[in-house]
């Protein structure tokens, strides 16, 4: 086994074995580097000619990025559709924070009890497996295929997400103020709403601006695969059914440049905050 150089305060070197966690993720890497290289050895490239394949899509690329253009719709018409997916992939993140708040109350260490925290802590695992898609599709039996049936998915899918992270930023806070607080007679209200939430205010606004992110991209998707509308619908129908690379690029384009402009709002938040 092969050794790692460490270094001690004093600036020496310190040499010592690598642990198990260590060797375990070096072995997973390895693996995962050979099962790649063997995977495109064992693909099966019946009927791919490079010599069409390549210029294809180099002409489809250039057609996407080099000139967009929405020739089945119009510029006010993509900017509305983005404005409901914006607003699907909201709704979902407000519900599902709201929710996710409460619950993460009962989910912390230091704020419940222990069997209540296990429990909830099993349960939001088991939905945070799956992919928020199929939640759409289960919830799209009861409700049908449309936007109610993407909200509650990823409203779903968002409150595993945002309780595990709410109430891990909870145990982080100091457990003597806490204790000081329930010595002084404090409510269970006051230490929640007047220690706990103020101090954790920054991790919690991050946390939810970038599911908010998340829901986004998965309202996109969800525009075509469960007829949610909103700009996903577009690109669906741009690249499925009209098949024109010059929309395909776009429709991109606008929600590259949107997914930017996210990028920037949650900085600038968090800096806020």
């Amino acid at each position: 086994m092969s050794s790692t150089v460490e270094y001690k305060s004093n600036g020496t070197i310190k040499v010592s074995k690598p642990n198990r966690g260590q060797t375990v993720l070096r072995w997973l890497l390895i693996g995962s580097f050979i099962f790649t290289i063997v995977g495109f050895f064992l693909m099966d490239y019946t009927g791919l000619d490079l010599t069409r394949a390549i210029p294809m899509t180099i002409d489809n690329l250039g057609q996407m990025f080099l000139s967009p253009s929405l020739n089945n719709t119009t510029w006010t018409n993509a900017l509305w559709q983005v404005g409901v997916t914006l607003s699907l992939g909201f709704l979902a993140t407000i519900l599902g924070a709201v929710v996710s708040l409460f619950l993460a109350f009962g989910t912390a260490v230091n704020l419940s009890k222990p069997w209540l925290s296990n429990t909830i802590k099993g349960f939001i695992t088991i939905v945070r497996a799956v992919p928020t898609v199929l939640w759409v599709l289960i919830f799209a039996i009861a409700a049908g295929l449309g936007a109610v049936a993407a909200v509650i998915g990823m409203m779903f899918h968002s409150i595993a997400y945002l309780v595990k992270a709410y109430s891990e930023a909870f145990e982080e806070v100091d457990e003597g103020k806490i204790e000081a607080l329930r010595a002084s007679g404090a409510s269970y209200g006051h230490i929640l709403f007047q220690v706990i939430v103020p101090q954790t205010k920054s991790y919690l606004i991050s946390w939810t601006f970038l599911r908010f992110e998340i829901n986004f991209g998965v309202a996109v998707a969800m525009g075509a695969a469960a007829g949610a509308g909103g700009i996903g619908y577009e690109l669906f129908m741009a690249s499925g059914f009209y098949y024109d690379m010059q929309e395909v690029g776009a429709i991109t384009l606008i929600i590259l440049v949107v997914a930017i402009i996210l990028e920037l709002l949650a900085n600038r938040l968090k800096v806020s905050a």
